[in-house]
């Protein structure tokens, strides 16, 4: 009798459709979904279905509490699994013990900042019923694929997808995956970072104007000198470790996000609106540019929704258990900061667009606050509206770096094969903070190309979700769910190449220059 069960326990793994094994990380990983209805009330195997009461009952009181508590195990852990060291050695993967409020903090942090105060601008070309109906498409739209990304995060059994490039070679391909998603992202980290660096910088100067005034005016640092201030600070605090040690920046970054958000246009609309204000959308002499220029806009508003680079690495820092799925705190979270989200971008969209018009400056409901209002306002609000743009700047940072930092990590290790000690790992952050200033000192015009690169990054959060799920979960052929992410698949790749046409010609026919802020009169 005392054979029968360790036969039966050995031959678990070879049982199809019974086990699915999981790559394990050191805090753990999940398990298949719970079966549906239908399988509970068919016979089917299950992992644990052999120790029924029936098989149990004649066996002796301590083989049934070794069987029970195996039971339990297998529940919890996820059946047998494999275990792979190198993700406890890794930045994003190093410490999984998020839970939904972190991810509520991460994806707020990362979806509002900066881009979001030239929506207005798009709203000047669009007019009121575009404006208001492409802004409501695009968050619709990327609220369901990121909710394709948090379901595809552990989509394949005995699987996580901690990044979004594993995931886009899952499903395109080890190759084509690498060609499609490795720009987009890269530059969706890398390029915003140098982006804040530079907007951070000039925030600074103009803090530090406003706070002195003429007592500071005799040799103030320059431009370049503040943007090396700024810089200095991002690697000070880029000395965290993992990205779950950044939960206190995240929130942070979230709270003054929402902070100047709400001043802005709280402050735009309390105010006297100019007297030459016009709501009715821009018309160029020409109708090729007018195309161009609508299309820059849609551009904008697609920029707009950023931080899809970002989902799968904020799942992967949770613990994932069959009991316990990562999926349900990070989708939580999620719905908490996209509500939080749209209650930023659409009063700034709205409200700017209501207190300027059609005269909104190229910079956005900034420079129309400061062109407008700048004597209107006391000096000590735009100071602290300066500073929390300061520290949000600072936030994102970390966050739209942790990715690089991790690519960075994981290779030393893929050639050492130990992980990184503290030098390194700091060498490699100070490098790439001042390869990110540099970049912004050569090319200061990043922050402006907001059309033009939410037309390049757009397929990752609105096109490359949906043909991931199409490719990975196999939708019946020819079915709604099949048409449907087919369709909006291919609709992003089209809108990315329309939207990057416009951004070109909004380039070459307004010129390279920094116009995000601009110092009041």
């Amino acid at each position: 009798m005392d054979e029968r069960p360790e036969t039966e326990l050995i031959s678990i793994p070879a049982t199809p459709r019974a086990s699915t094994p999981e790559i394990l990380t050191p805090s753990g990983q999940r398990s298949p979904r719970p079966p549906s209805k239908e399988a509970k009330s068919s016979t089917a195997w299950t992992p644990t279905s052999f120790i029924s009461p029936r098989f149990l009952s004649p066996i002796g009181t301590p083989m049934k509490r070794v069987l029970i508590n195996m039971k339990g195990y297998l529940e919890e852990v996820g059946h047998l699994t494999k275990l792979n060291p190198q993700d406890a050695w890794l930045p994003i993967t190093e410490s999984r013990n998020g839970n939904a409020h972190y991810a509520a903090f991460h994806n707020l942090n990362a979806g509002v900042g900066f881009q979001a105060l030239v929506l207005p601008v798009a709203f000047a070309f669009l007019g009121w019923s575009w404006g208001i109906l492409s802004l409501t498409i695009a968050y619709c739209w990327q609220l369901y694929t990121l909710w394709v990304l948090v379901q595809l995060h552990e989509a394949v059994p005995g699987k996580r997808y901690n990044r979004y490039v594993e995931l886009a070679q899952a499903a395109f391909g080890e190759r084509l995956g690498v060609w499609l998603a490795l720009f987009p992202t890269v530059y969706l980290s890398a390029g915003t970072a140098t982006a804040l660096i530079l907007i951070g910088g000039e925030t600074m100067k103009l803090f530090f104007q406003i706070v002195c005034g003429p007592l500071c005016s005799s040799n103030p640092l320059t431009t370049v000198e503040w943007y090396l201030v700024f810089t200095s600070l991002c690697i000070v605090l880029s000395q965290l470790p993992n990205l779950n040690s950044i939960a206190g920046l995240s929130l942070v970054g979230a709270i003054t996000a929402i902070t100047y958000s709400t001043m802005v246009w709280v402050l735009s609309i309390s105010q006297q609106r100019p007297p030459s204000i016009s709501y009715e959308p821009i018309f160029l002499p020409s109708s090729a540019a007018s195309v161009f220029s609508v299309l820059n806009a849609l551009g904008i508003v697609a920029f707009a929704f950023r931080g899809h680079n970002l989902v799968l690495e904020i799942q992967a820092t949770m613990p994932s258990t069959f009991k316990h799925p990562a999926h349900v705190p990070m989708w939580k979270g999620a719905k908490v900061a996209y509500f939080f989200i749209a209650m930023c971008l659409f009063p700034i969209a709205v409200g700017g667009f209501w207190a300027y018009g059609n005269l909104m400056p190229s910079g956005g409901i900034l420079n129309a606050l400061y062109g407008f209002h700048s004597h209107d306002i006391p000096r000590g609000l735009l100071a602290l509206t300066f500073l929390l743009v300061v520290f949000n700047c600072l936030s994102s940072f970390q966050i739209y770096s942790m990715p690089v930092f991790d690519s960075f990590e994981a290779s030393y290790i893929s050639r050492t094969n130990r992980p990184c000690s503290i030098w390194v790992r700091s060498g490699f952050r100070v490098f790439y903070g001042f390869v990110s200033f540099f970049i912004g000192v050569a090319l200061p015009f990043l922050s402006s190309l907001a059309g033009l690169l939410g037309g390049l990054t757009l397929p990752v959060t609105f096109a490359y979700p949906c043909f991931m799920w199409v490719l990975i979960k196999r939708p019946t052929k020819y079915s709604f769910n099949w048409y449907f992410n087919w369709i909006l698949g291919w609709l992003g790749i089209a809108f990315s190449l329309a939207f990057s046409i416009g951004g070109v010609w909004s380039i070459v026919n307004n010129g390279l220059r920094l116009k995000f802020f601009k110092p009041p009169n």
